[in-house]
């Protein structure tokens, strides 16, 4: 039998993995406690999304299990172990504001329940490739200091510069840079899934997405920002920008696209590599541009206001070059542009509003 064990089986990576990979393996086994309500509420719960998976896939299998909980975790690895062929760690506290009211919670969700991830795979199942999501915030706010030009709608870079063409690429320092507290947690786990595939041998790879998005995504105001923004047009709620005159830009990534990189890895992995993983010049945008946008697919206007204050940390222009993966894997390529994301986002958003199956 093969297995594919996901943490985060019921948040937006997790989750859409879980659909990809059912159609792949023979059983998938998700780790989720749904911890995310803890950090953002009723309305970043994804319990809904842990039910629809359940009755739509008989070969999904979840466990209500908290990551930081060795013991519960080393059960499920004792009893599936000679079986599991693939890991996907996407189960993380994901916002930078958050982190900073509890960085013990942030630290112990993001570095230590990696650590047990990877300690009890290489200790049950070695062999098994470990796909972990970190984040471009490992590179702090470095990208702020790179020669930005102020447009009408959105920031950019000078086009003289090297990254004008295709975004920023993995060789960007991750050192002497303000990372966020949440920024910092990432950093130690992404480090760490490097060390086991560099030190162990093991097949690790790692993905630092850009802003990943998609049509079930539970976005809250402090995680999620499309698909929050996406719900402020439908319902009304009204959406606040911090900072940078709304101008700030980024890459967003489809969930589908990315976990068909996860799929290109898994049958050729590497140890301990990197990759650079968002939209890059494909599919990204700035929050005014992402607001007219909403408009005009949801045919509303978008109650907003503006603080001048930027989220600590926060990157005023990020745009992902995902050309070393693309060398590594040709035959990969994105699929959502921007536009037909937002648009499949606002169909299932509408129809889970009205009950329908999303």
């Amino acid at each position: 039998m093969n297995i594919a064990l996901i943490t985060g089986s019921s948040g937006l990576i997790g989750g859409e993995s879980v659909e990809f990979f059912t159609k792949k393996f023979d059983l998938v086994i998700g780790i989720d406690n749904n911890l995310r309500s803890y950090f953002f509420g009723t309305e970043g719960s994804t319990i809904w999304n842990k039910d629809r998976l359940k009755e739509k896939y008989l070969n999904f299998k979840p466990y209500d299990i908290d990551i930081r909980d060795h013991a519960a975790l080393e059960k499920v690895f004792i009893e599936y172990r000679k079986d599991i062929k693939l890991i996907i760690h996407a189960a993380a506290q994901p916002s930078h504001d958050w982190a900073a009211k509890e960085p013990l919670t942030d630290f112990g969700v993001n570095a230590t329940g990696t650590l047990n991830m990877l300690e009890l795979t290489r200790n049950y199942c070695a062999e098994a490739v470990f796909i972990f999501t970190s984040t471009n915030k490992v590179y702090g706010d470095t990208p702020n200091f790179l020669p930005l030009v102020e447009l009408e709608k959105r920031w950019e870079i000078d086009e003289t510069h090297p990254y004008y063409k295709e975004g920023i690429d993995e060789q960007m320092s991750i050192d002497q840079t303000k990372h966020s507290v949440f920024g910092a947690s990432k950093v130690a786990a992404d480090i760490m899934v490097q060390e086991y595939g560099r030190y162990f041998g093991m097949n690790t790879g790692i993905f630092r997405g850009g802003c990943l998005t998609g049509p079930n995504h539970s976005g809250a105001q402090l995680h999620g920002f499309l698909a929050y923004l996406m719900k402020c047009a439908i319902n009304g709620n009204h959406y606040t920008i911090f900072g940078y005159k709304g101008k700030q830009v980024r890459d967003n990534i489809h969930s589908s696209d990315l976990v068909n990189m996860f799929w290109h890895f898994y049958q050729n992995p590497k140890q301990g590599e990197v990759y650079n993983a968002g939209g890059g010049r494909f599919a990204n945008c700035s929050m005014l541009e992402a607001i007219d946008l909403c408009e005009k697919i949801s045919g509303n206007t978008i109650s907003f206001s503006y603080s001048e204050t930027n989220r600590i940390g926060d990157h005023i222009w990020y745009i992902s070059d995902a050309n070393k993966f693309k060398q590594h894997y040709p035959v990969w390529e994105r699929k959502y542009n921007l536009e037909d994301t937002l648009v499949e986002m606002h169909d299932k958003m509408n129809d889970r509003m009205k009950g329908v199956e999303g």
